[in-house]
């Protein structure tokens, strides 16, 4: 990879721009006076000149492209560094579903189980690249006490405990142990939090987050918001009711990346944006939410009755439906909820969409013959009329082919990822002139963003790079790398200390919410649904 200050000819990095001294010449000086002079100087040849010439050319071809697009090679502003002297005023925590998200986000708030640290620390000293202890020791310290684990499992209840006594973490301060609560409501009345973060299966998101609302407690959740339309609307209003601080766990939202690429169109550089393509791909059992059974499950250590007790079709105790249940509809919401809802999300962070006309869906279990329900195949066409824009969702979870998430405009396309890439048009009406100019090729790059010059790291398994392609497992700011999860608790957290509102709050949940629930009606109906904006109903 050449380095930032030396582009491709042809391809603008946002990251610097070069100066006078880095181009060899002494600012003022034009072509011909430094012509002059070196052709003074006997050792002075064609090749000499010929570097010099080509460089000067890639800094005129920046000058004109930066000033044609109106960019800056800004970062968004850098969060302060963390401090020794941790935010005043303590909260207490607690945790409902502490599971494999619930742990990642636990660990945003600043807590692990002594057995994740011992394994990074392992890891670590295998491979010296394994940054990831590091990066979660230095993230800043959010003066939360946990004091209130909830989990159906007793094996993860455990972990959480032991996360509640690990002063291996950051700010390593020793706190006293929490308390394991046998059900998300005594958890609740316990007088003994101001704050939750909810990672339980999607069945039980609006039952819990509803309960907390009305006891006045904040809340964290993770997408998707609800199992259904109908539990939207509930969630939706007891929220608003109560005014608590709230946040949906789209940690995209923190993505450098995404800013960028924000501010890349709200200056208008692709044109008039007509189609935006996401996509899915991956191929690997725990892709496709094949986890592992946990060799300690059973009827003896999972509360099943109570695991039941929200969905709508109660069953036997089944392992498979305990740690697998995103393969069914009875608790999850399939492809869309789980992760379409992060696609959504980051183009409605960039292009402030809303809820969709109308949406159509198809698909089908087409590898995993497994009893599963939900499609591993699926792919849906949203309308956006008044915005003169279709957005296309397509996923496989039996390919890996990575395609990435593209935005079209008439002047150019940009995709998205961990970073951004724009590519001119040939035919853009905006850029003809530099086109014709030989400014800008149509076949490079018209402008890239890469947030931390930076490889994929500590990536073991293909459902982590998948996370990682999209800036889901880490990001920048000034060039330091943080867990956008723990970006994502941190701005809440910060809300509910400070005041003031999230980025992914009860509106932009509605908007995300309703946005699935439309591809998943439509694959379920088997027929294209609308939104009607007066009843607030999906049709």
């Amino acid at each position: 990879m050449k380095p930032p200050e030396e582009p491709d000819a042809e391809s603008t990095s946002v990251e610097t721009s070069p100066s006078e001294e880095q181009l060899g010449r002494r600012p003022g000086w034009g072509r011909r006076e430094l012509f002059r002079a070196l052709a003074s100087v006997p050792v002075f040849s064609a090749l000499t000149y010929g570097v010099w010439t080509k460089r000067q050319t890639r800094a005129e071809k920046r000058s004109k492209i930066f000033e044609e697009l109106g960019v800056t090679g800004d970062a968004p502003a850098v969060i302060p560094e963390a401090i020794s002297n941790p935010p005043s005023g303590k909260l207490r925590l607690g945790v409902v579903g502490y599971g494999g998200r619930g742990q990642a986000v636990m660990r945003g708030a600043g807590f692990a189980p002594t057995e994740w640290t011992d394994r990074q620390k392992e890891a670590a000293r295998r491979n010296p690249r394994n940054q990831n202890l590091t990066t979660w020791m230095e993230q800043h310290d959010l003066n939360l006490e946990l004091t209130s684990v909830c989990d159906l499992f007793d094996v993860y209840a455990e972990r959480g405990l032991s996360a509640s006594t690990n002063s291996m973490r950051p700010g390593g301060r020793d706190q006293k142990p929490a308390k394991r609560y046998r059900s998300y409501e005594e958890l609740l009345d316990s007088g003994n939090v101001d704050l939750i973060i909810c990672a339980t299966p999607d069945h039980w998101h609006s039952r819990v987050t509803t309960a907390a609302a009305e006891r006045g407690i904040h809340v964290y959740c993770e997408k998707c918001l609800t199992r259904t339309e109908q539990e939207t609307h509930e969630v939706i209003a007891a929220i608003r009711e109560a005014g608590i601080v709230f946040q949906l766990g789209h940690q995209n939202r923190q993505n450098e990346a995404h800013m960028k690429a924000k501010e890349i169109c709200e200056k208008n550089i692709l044109g008039p944006i007509t189609l935006v393509e996401t996509t899915t791909n991956r191929n690997d059992p725990v892709g496709a939410w094949v986890y592992a059974i946990h060799p300690e499950a059973s009827p003896h250590t999972i509360d099943w009755a109570q695991y039941e007790a929200a969905s709508p079709n109660p069953t036997e105790f089944s392992a498979e439906r305990f740690f697998r249940w995103r393969c069914w509809f009875d608790y999850g919401t399939g492809l869309a909820g789980d992760l379409l809802s992060h696609e959504y999300d980051a183009v409605n962070q960039i292009l402030d969409l809303g809820i969709p006309a109308s949406a159509v869906a198809s698909g089908g279990v087409y590898f995993y013959k497994d009893g599963r329900d939900v499609p591993d195949t699926f792919q849906v066409a949203y309308e956006y009329p008044e915005r003169n824009l279709t957005l296309v969702y397509s996923a496989t979870l039996s390919n890996g082919r990575g395609r990435g998430k593209v935005l079209m405009g008439h002047d150019a396309s940009m995709e998205i990822g961990n970073g951004v890439t724009v590519i001119a048009e040939g035919q853009s009406t905006r850029y003809e002139h530099l086109i014709d100019e030989h400014i800008i090729d149509p076949g490079d790059p018209l402008l890239t963003y890469r947030p931390g010059f930076r490889g994929i790291d500590a990536v073991t398994t293909a459902t982590e790079e998948y996370f990682a392609s999209r800036g889901l497992l880490f990001t920048y700011r000034g060039g330091r790398r943080f867990d956008p999860t723990h970006l994502h608790v941190k701005e809440w957290v910060d809300a509910i200390r400070n005041g003031g509102t999230t980025s992914c709050n009860v509106d932009r949940a509605f908007e995300e919410a309703i946005t699935c629930h439309m591809a998943t009606e439509s694959y379920l109906r088997g027929r294209k649904v609308t939104w009607d904006p007066v009843t607030k109903t999906i049709v």
